[in-house]
C-alpha cells in the first residue's frame, strides 16, 4: 500500500451549557470534551483509523513530523514503525507515533482481511471485563445512587473520583457499598481530587483513610499520592492496606519499569492513545505478565479508544489484562455524569458491554467503522476544556486535551 495522506482530526464536543462542580477546596467548570482521530489513507481508497491524545501539540506533531515519514511510501507492515520513528522524533513523540501506528494496523488488517489481533499475537480472551466508570463532584448520597445505576448494567466494578474531604469520602464508600451490595468492586481514583492546594491530603491522612475504607472491599486506590513520590507509593503498598494503582501519567516503558520495580503498585494502568499505540501497550503488558502485576486499562475517551484498548488486551491472559475502563456518559443514561455523544457517534457499530463483558469486534482491521461525518459535526474549539479554581492558595488552572494537561496560554 502507498500512503497518500495522514490526517489528525482534532474534535470538540461542547456541553449544552458549561457545568460548574463544587469540590473540597474549590470548583471546576467543564466546557467541552476533546477527542482526536488519525486517518491514514492509501492509494486504493482504504482508510485506517487510530485514536490519539486530544491536543493541538499532538496534531501538529503528526502533521509536521510524522506524516512526511509516510507520505508516498509503500508500507505494508507497521510492526517496526514505533521502534524506528521514536528515536528520530524524540520520546515526546511516542503517543503521537503510537496513534498513527494503530491507524496503520487498521489499514493493514483491512487490506489483508483479518483482525489486527492476528498481527499482535492472537486473542487469548474473547471478551474484555469492564468496570463502569463515572462519578465526580457529587454528594455522598448521589455517588451511591450513581454507583447503583451503573452496576444495574451488569458491571462487576465501579470507579469514581472522591472529592469531598476525608470525612465525606469515607461516608461515600459506606453508602456506595450499601447501594451496590457485596459483590461489586469499588475503585477510587484519587488523582487530583486529593491534592487541592492547602487542603491536600498528606500521607498520614491518606494512610488513615485507606485503613478506614479497606473493610468495605476496595478493588483499588488509584494515584492517592504525588505521582513523582515513588518512595511514598512503595511505603503505602508495603503496608498492604488496599491495592494501589497508578500509571496513566507515565510516559513510556521506562517509566513503567521504574514504577513496577520500585514496588509502587499492585495494578498498572495505561492506554493505547497515550502510551505508544499497540506496541507500547503490548510492551507494558508483557512487563506486567513477567512481574505478576495486574493491568487495568485507563480508558477515558471515545468508543474508538475503548475498542482499540480491548483488542490489544485480548492478546494477553485475563490474569494480566484484567480490567477495561468503560466510561459511562449522560447521553446514554441521565443518571450519570455529563454527556459526550461524540464518543458513540464516531463509531456507531461499536460493541457495548453485556453483563460487564465487552464483545470483541470480528471484522477486519479494528473491526468497526468510523463515521467521518463526525469530523464535520464536531469541529475543534480552541481553548481549555475545563478550569480548576482552588480556594487556597487562590489558583486557576486551565486544562487542555483529554489528559489534564496545563493550558500554556491560560494557566495562573
Amino acid at each position: 500500500m502507498v500512503i497518500t495522506s495522514v490526517e489528525p482530526h482534532l474534535l470538540s464536543c461542547p456541553l449544552p451549557h458549561p457545568v460548574c462542580y463544587e469540590f473540597y477546596g474549590g470548583r471546576r467548570t467543564v466546557f467541552k470534551r476533546d477527542a482526536m482521530v488519525v486517518a491514514v489513507r492509501e492509494e486504493g481508497g482504504m482508510v485506517g483509523y487510530g485514536p490519539a491524545a486530544a491536543s493541538e501539540e499532538t496534531a501538529k506533531l503528526i502533521e509536521r513530523e510524522i506524516a512526511p515519514l509516510l507520505l508516498g511510501n509503500e508500507n505494508t507492515n507497521p510492526k517496526d514503525f514505533v521502534r524506528q520513528s521514536v528515536p528520530r522524533l524524540g520520546s515526546k513523540a511516542l503517543a503521537a507515533v503510537g496513534a498513527v501506528e494503530v491507524a496503520l494496523y487498521d489499514l493493514w488488517g483491512k487490506l489483508e482481511g483479518c483482525s489486527v489481533t492476528d498481527f499482535l499475537g492472537g486473542r487469548q480472551q474473547n471478551t474484555a471485563c469492564c468496570y463502569g466508570s463515572a462519578g465526580m463532584y457529587q454528594s455522598a448520597e448521589s455517588y451511591a445512587e450513581e454507583a447503583a445505576a451503573v452496576c444495574e448494567l451488569g458491571f462487576s466494578a465501579y470507579k469514581y473520583r472522591p472529592a469531598l474531604g476525608p470525612v465525606e469520602d469515607l461516608r461515600t464508600v459506606e453508602l456506595m457499598r450499601k447501594a451496590v451490595g457485596e459483590e461489586v468492586g469499588l475503585c477510587l481514583d484519587a488523582h487530583g481530587w486529593w491534592r487541592m492546594g492547602d487542603k491536600s491530603y498528606d500521607a498520614p491522612t491518606i494512610e488513615s483513610l485507606a485503613r478506614e475504607i479497606a473493610p468495605f472491599g476496595i478493588t483499588w486506590l488509584e494515584e492517592p499520592l504525588p505521582l513523582e513520590d515513588r518512595s511514598a507509593y512503595s511505603a503505602l503498598r508495603e503496608k498492604k492496606i488496599v491495592p494501589v494503582a497508578a500509571g496513566e501519567h507515565e510516559h513510556d516503558l521506562a517509566g513503567f519499569e521504574r514504577l513496577i520495580e520500585s514496588g509502587s503498585v499492585d495494578i498498572a494502568q495505561a492506554d493505547v492513545s497515550h502510551h505508544g499505540g499497540f506496541s507500547g501497550v503490548s510492551d507494558i503488558l508483557k512487563l506486567c505478565e513477567r512481574t505478576g502485576v495486574t493491568f487495568a486499562f485507563h480508558n477515558w475517551g471515545t468508543a474508538l479508544e475503548t475498542v482499540v484498548d480491548a483488542l490489544i488486551g485480548s492478546c494477553f491472559p485475563r490474569e494480566t489484562a484484567r480490567w477495561l475502563e468503560y466510561p459511562q456518559y449522560a447521553h446514554r443514561d441521565s443518571r450519570v455524569m455529563y454527556p459526550f455523544p461524540l464518543s458513540d457517534e464516531l463509531v456507531p457499530d461499536a460493541p457495548v458491554p453485556q453483563k460487564g463483558e465487552l464483545p470483541l469486534p470480528e471484522g477486519p482491521g479494528l473491526g468497526v467503522e468510523v463515521d467521518e461525518s463526525v469530523f464535520e459535526k464536531y469541529p475543534y474549539l480552541p481553548g481549555p476544556w475545563s478550569v480548576f479554581e482552588l480556594e487556597s492558595p487562590p489558583t486557576k488552572l486551565s486544562l487542555s486535551g483529554d489528559h489534564a494537561l496545563a493550558w500554556a496560554e491560560d494557566s495562573g
